[in-house]
């Protein structure tokens, strides 16, 4: 229950089971978390879609294997971080130019928010699992931090801390690795 925006527990440990009509109402359930998830990992709205519809036939293939009901929300958060991952790499190795480039001259500052939003997604994946759980659950999905405490078993004192490291990680990893775009102020 403290996560009510994702599928309750008896639909997913029926959808567990192999029972079809909830793995349908399983899926159709967790889409809109899926999707925000992908929004908010991949560098293109293009790449958001695809690692979505990826998760959900995933979700669909493979329910049976979760382990606990509770760890839906991170198992498919790891999908969809991996994927929007492998997608970013794939595009970064073939230097192909992203659509409309050239179009505007906003479209050149998309492409680099898009860049900068895969970078968050790789210093967040970076994590240790505890704090990007906290991280995740508070930023990204947005849930009060009474709730994040209550769903990870701890105290608000705890969860605070937690993701104060997190965030603090995450600065650093993103102060360290070079801005797209090459914003360099350096004299080379």
């Amino acid at each position: 229950m403290a996560e009510s925006t994702w599928p309750d527990h008896q639909l997913i440990v029926a959808a567990q089971g192999g029972d079809v009509d909830s793995i349908a109402a399983l899926v159709s359930g967790a889409h809109p978390n899926i999707q925000r998830f992908a929004r908010s990992l991949c560098a293109t709205p293009e790449d958001a879609e695809d690692a979505a519809q990826e998760a959900l036939i995933i979700l669909y293939r493979k329910i049976g294997m979760l382990r606990a009901s509770g760890a839906l929300a991170s198992w498919m958060f790891r999908i969809v971080r991996n994927e929007c991952l492998r997608r970013a790499r794939a595009r970064l190795g073939d230097h192909t130019p992203l659509p409309d480039l050239a179009v505007a001259a906003s479209a050149e500052d998309e492409v680099l928010q898009r860049l900068e939003a895969a970078r968050v997604a790789a210093a967040v994946a970076t994590l240790p699992a505890d704090q990007r759980h906290v991280l995740i659950m508070r930023d990204i999905q947005g849930n009060s931090g009474r709730m994040v405490a209550d769903a990870l078993g701890l105290s608000t004192a705890a969860m605070k801390s937690r993701l104060h490291r997190a965030r603090a990680t995450v600065r650093q990893a993103l102060q360290a690795a070079p801005a797209p775009g090459g914003n360099n102020d350096d004299h080379t």
